[in-house]
């Protein structure tokens, strides 16, 4: 019997995702649970279970489509016995033929999570009541109604190594669907070429190095193979590539947008001799205490914008539109802005206020490391109350950073650098910096937003006040 696993519900208010990677192959072996595709949705990557044991018949969906919920995007042969009372059969999809099973709503999708598994970095989505060590438990599943999908029909399986049954291509080479597509575009027969990927696959580098050596007025320094260029479309002269905006950087650009124009920011400065901070930093990473912990002028910052979020907690604030009302926090989820691949991401360390500087400094590598790796968590950015932005990593001096939706201000931390600065009267080389703090002017007047950035401003030239303050 033929089964279609539709993609599952993955909270959060997402209502596509993103296909990355195939973990399997038409023709291979499937058994419960086991992995089958890497999805991306605008907050997370996501590993999704099979919910079936059996044969993948099809793969319905290319890798780099974007698919909506409820949408079937894998068949799979089960044995007819398998099939009668299965969980998965039950809960995720429908009939080959159309019909529903029993317990079935027409094309039902599951809502919720499954447990983590072996890479806490990255989640599953498996049917409520499927237990991560075999088929389902008793227990219910909430259900959301589809519209029922078009069945494609059915293929026989291939074997692993043949071409995916969406794929029209001349199944004697090897190169994923993008990269065929490439080639079609700038007509080129792929089986002239020689892969240098694994295994010998073709990639979009050898594609674009075979059309620029037939096209010798073009760019010679064209970069072929940039993640960025991932599932984009080159044109006839190879000159200009287009790729779809997806998922992250999607959904930034929309929370971007939609913040420059709803909340009035306004952005204050302040200039600042950091030196006995940089002195700190020195003493402390000949630490016991910090040991095999990397260390920033970052993690200063952190804390000096905690420790001033405390002393004015009129600024740990969102702005309800929708009822009209203020909504003061009394925690402090502090988010830290990091660039991946993907996009921008905004995890935050939770509870960041009740944490020594330790477990700050631990939060802060442990975010950066999940980020770098593509494996931030939609838990990892919901929440956040207060932000902070390190430009200065890039040598950058200042900005004027738009807020994280849902938040009141965020603080921008340029790059430290030695500068002539009067101390005493005397001219003396300092390590100064910059910082700024952009504010919803809905919430924060200048006054407040003055007072937070120059107490941040204070702590940061001299770190003992802290002691004061905390």
């Amino acid at each position: 019997m033929r089964k279609e696993f539709r993609l599952p519900d993955p909270g959060e208010g997402l209502t596509d995702a993103d296909v990355v990677t195939w973990l399997v192959a038409v023709g291979d072996t499937v058994t419960v649970n086991q992995p089958v595709v890497e999805i991306e949705t605008a907050k997370s990557l996501v590993e999704l279970p099979s919910p079936w044991d059996g044969t993948v018949a099809a793969l319905l969906v290319a890798e780099g489509a974007n698919v909506q919920v409820g949408d079937p995007i894998l068949a799979v042969e089960v044995a007819d016995d398998a099939a009668t009372g299965d969980a998965g059969s039950a809960l995720v999809g429908g009939e080959a033929a159309g019909g529903a099973g029993e317990g079935e709503s027409g094309g039902s999708v599951l809502v919720g999570y499954g447990s983590r598994q072996a890479d806490p970095g990255r989640r599953r989505l498996r049917p409520r009541g499927v237990d991560a060590e075999g088929p389902a438990t008793s227990s219910p599943a909430a259900v959301v109604p589809l519209a029922p999908a078009p069945q494609p029909a059915a293929s026989a399986p291939q074997p692993a190594d043949a071409a995916p049954a969406y794929d029209p291509d001349d199944p004697r080479v090897r190169a994923k669907p993008p990269v065929r597509k490439l080639a079609r575009d700038l007509g080129i027969d792929l089986t002239a070429l020689r892969g240098s990927g694994p295994g010998g696959i073709i990639t979009r580098g050898d594609v674009l190095a075979y059309s620029n050596a037939a096209k010798p007025d073009t760019y010679a320094g064209y970069p072929g193979d940039e993640p960025w260029l991932t599932g984009g479309v080159v044109s006839p002269d190879g000159r200009r590539t287009r790729v779809p905006v997806r998922s992250v950087r999607r959904r930034t650009a929309e929370a971007m947008v939609s913040s420059a124009f709803t909340a009035p920011h306004v952005t204050v400065f302040a200039t600042v001799d950091v030196t006995r901070t940089m002195e700190l930093l020195a003493r402390l990473k000949t630490d016991r205490e910090f040991k095999d912990i990397h260390l920033t002028p970052l993690l200063f910052a952190m804390k000096a914008l905690l420790i001033a979020v405390r002393r004015h907690p009129e600024i740990n604030a969102s702005w309800d539109d929708e009822t009209q009302e203020i909504v003061y926090k009394h925690y402090i989820n502090l988010g830290v802005a990091a660039s991946t691949p993907r996009g921008l991401v905004v995890p935050n360390i939770k509870d960041a206020h009740r944490i020594s500087l330790k477990e700050l400094a631990q939060g802060l590598a442990d975010l950066t490391a999940a980020a770098r790796a593509n494996k931030t968590t939609p838990a990892d950015m919901s929440d956040g109350t207060i932000t902070v932005t390190n430009v200065g990593v890039f040598g950058i001096d200042t900005g004027t950073p738009i807020l994280n939706p849902g938040e009141a201000a965020i603080l921008a931390f340029g790059a430290i650098r030695q500068m002539p600065w009067v101390v005493d009267g005397q001219v003396v080389p300092r390590h100064v910096t910059q910082l700024a703090l952009s504010m919803d002017h809905r919430l924060v007047d200048g006054e407040l937003g003055s007072r937070v950035l120059g107490d941040v401003a204070r702590i940061m030239e001299d770190p003992a006040q802290a002691m004061v303050w905390s």
